[in-house]
């Protein structure tokens, strides 16, 4: 993986609350990646979204072995992101910090019974979305993720743009829809960020989802840093 601007990175974080990542997986890795999601073997259970009143559409929990390219996003982009996620719990005043190492962290998770892994494959249809949602799955939950978007808009498909949405403390919520081309990344919070105000860093809730699909198929890669439970 190529060196990526890690200050450019955070300052779009601190500010918007996501950071695009331009190219993070080349076509080929993402033609492979999204061509796994009808191999059932690689994959530890499969949701449906429309049975459980999240959406419509469907994606599938990778199973172990996770393949190269998601183990290596995994382990490569961690060690940066824990290092803007203990900023972040300072500024927030959470006592939690996490180690540089993502294996360290991944013991963590373990020892408390999240053995399961995360990062998922989405597939949406004209039609489907997601409702907005955040990735909570255990005791211990890194405040960072990503998402890597595996198909080509326009030529693949129409629609089904990332949004987040911010809930401010007394104050009206704020969109952010992210236009994403194949192969990049958005990095974004799994449930709150800080934010600074007149008196100091608050905390803001997010949630992200997906709009309505207009045509085509997408594929989505979703990389999750904690286990689940």
């Amino acid at each position: 993986m190529r060196a990526l601007d890690w200050p450019q990175i955070e300052d779009e974080l601190n500010q918007y609350g996501c950071a695009v990542v331009p190219r993070l997986l080349n076509p080929a890795q993402c033609a492979a990646l999204a061509a796994r999601y009808d191999d059932a073997s690689r994959f530890r259970s499969k949701v449906v979204m429309q049975r459980h009143g999240f959406g419509q559409g469907e994606y599938q929990y990778w199973a172990h072995p996770l393949p190269e390219a998601v183990a290596a996003l995994r382990e490569q982009l961690y060690g940066p992101l824990a290092a803007i996620a203990n900023r972040w719990q300072a500024s927030m005043g959470l006592e939690t910090r996490f180690p540089s190492s993502h294996a360290d962290f991944l013991a963590r998770c373990h020892a408390a019974g999240q053995t399961r892994p995360t990062p998922l494959l989405l597939r949406y249809r004209a039609g489907d979305y997601n409702c907005l949602h955040q990735n909570l799955y255990g005791e211990h939950v890194f405040p960072l993720q990503l998402a890597v978007l595996l198909s080509r808009p326009q030529d693949d498909f129409t629609g089904g743009e990332f949004v987040l949405t911010e809930q401010r403390p007394r104050m009206q919520s704020r969109v952010e829809v992210v236009p994403l081309a194949q192969g990049d990344a958005v990095i974004f919070p799994v449930a709150q960020r800080p934010v600074n105000g007149t008196r100091g860093s608050y905390r803001v809730n997010m949630r992200h989802g997906v709009s309505r699909l207009r045509s085509g198929m997408r594929h989505t890669l979703g990389i999750i840093f904690h286990d689940a439970s």
